[in-house]
């Protein structure tokens, strides 16, 4: 089993921590906050604030280094990268991709890269908030890409192999995907879902203390994320402004078009239909039977493997040697 080096120690990092030790992996933490590196030596995890320490560290022993920082964080991270550990193999748990993978391809273009994101979280946040059973049964996108030309030879299958090999050992299953189709599906899943909560508590809010004393389910399920740490929503929905402005403008659309049925006829039939409609699909989709697969990554052809059952929505659950096993609707 491979060592692990984690820099980044809240939620996410922290999390991919305790479940690379609980798998019984030897693995360390790296994080600016002192509070979270107190917290994590407490509970008997290797963890410091000295970065260059760790990559040195991991480089040395040809660990995977996991970026689990803010996206306007990776710059910097990636720099120390370049300069203490250039080659390693490298991931990350940011949940925009491709300004991810287009930051390593120009500040450590030797390492071997494949990006990552768990689709799996809460509103809480910091090392006392993670938990080695946060990404049981989640989906784990790990990033796949072709070729680009004789400069870009695509994704680097052992980088790949080796990031689905941790989230295998999270409790994960794993979606193979290009770092912009990730990046448009989470705009319409996570993204606009954490802007709609932030415009439904406002507006919620603005009932006041009656608005408080009547607010029920509804509202809960629908402002949860709400409470998420603001610089991180923001870092992640402003990182995500290309995909994120065409999904917003549909979003609008169905708004005004629910208003204006509303203020024409008083009827609001279409909308509601065809969301019960959408969601009833949606489960529908997710409850389908799966087909069992295989994926030799030695195959000449694997990473065409990968991303055409990514693209149907097929996931991995296991790995032996090189063979990967899995499922697809």
């Amino acid at each position: 089993m491979r060592d692990v080096c984690v820099i980044g120690l809240g939620l996410i990092g922290g999390s991919v921590l305790r479940a690379a030790a609980a798998a019984g992996r030897t693995c360390w933490g790296v994080s600016d906050s002192q509070t979270d590196v107190d917290s994590a030596v407490a509970d008997g995890y290797d963890a410091a604030t000295d970065l260059a320490h760790a990559l040195d560290r991991a480089a040395e022993a040809d660990a995977l280094v996991v970026l689990a920082v803010p996206l306007t964080a990776v710059d910097e991270v990636l720099r120390a990268v370049g300069e203490h550990a250039p080659n390693c193999l490298l991931t990350d748990v940011t949940s925009v991709k491709a300004p991810v993978r287009d930051a390593v391809a120009r500040l450590t273009p030797h390492t071997r890269y494949a990006g990552g994101h768990p689709m799996a979280g809460t509103a809480e946040s910091g090392w006392k908030s993670a938990t080695a059973s946060l990404f049981d049964g989640a989906t784990w996108v790990v990033c796949a890409e072709e070729p680009a030309g004789d400069d870009e030879p695509g994704t680097d299958l052992i980088a790949w192999r080796e990031a689905a090999a941790l989230a295998f050992d999270a409790g994960a299953h794993v979606i193979a995907l290009p770092a912009l189709a990730h990046d448009g599906t989470v705009a319409r899943t996570s993204h606009l879902p954490h802007l709609l909560a932030a415009v439904l508590a406002n507006v919620a809010a603005g009932g006041g203390p009656l608005a408080a004393a009547l607010a029920a389910g509804s509202l809960r399920d629908g402002t949860r994320v709400a409470g998420s740490r603001p610089e991180l929503v923001r870092a992640m929905t402003e990182g995500n402004r290309g995909a994120l402005l065409p999904v917003l403008d549909e979003a609008l659309g169905l708004l005004g078009a629910a208003r204006g049925s509303l203020a024409s006829t008083g009827g609001l039939a279409a909308t509601i239909d065809a969301g019960h409609d959408a969601v009833t699909t949606l489960t529908r989709q997710q409850e389908a039977p799966r087909t069992p697969v295989k994926l030799d990554l030695r195959a000449p052809d694997a990473l065409d493997g990968l991303l055409s059952l990514g693209e149907r929505g097929g996931w991995f659950t296991a790995i032996d040697g090189d063979v990967l096993t899995g499922e697809v609707a």
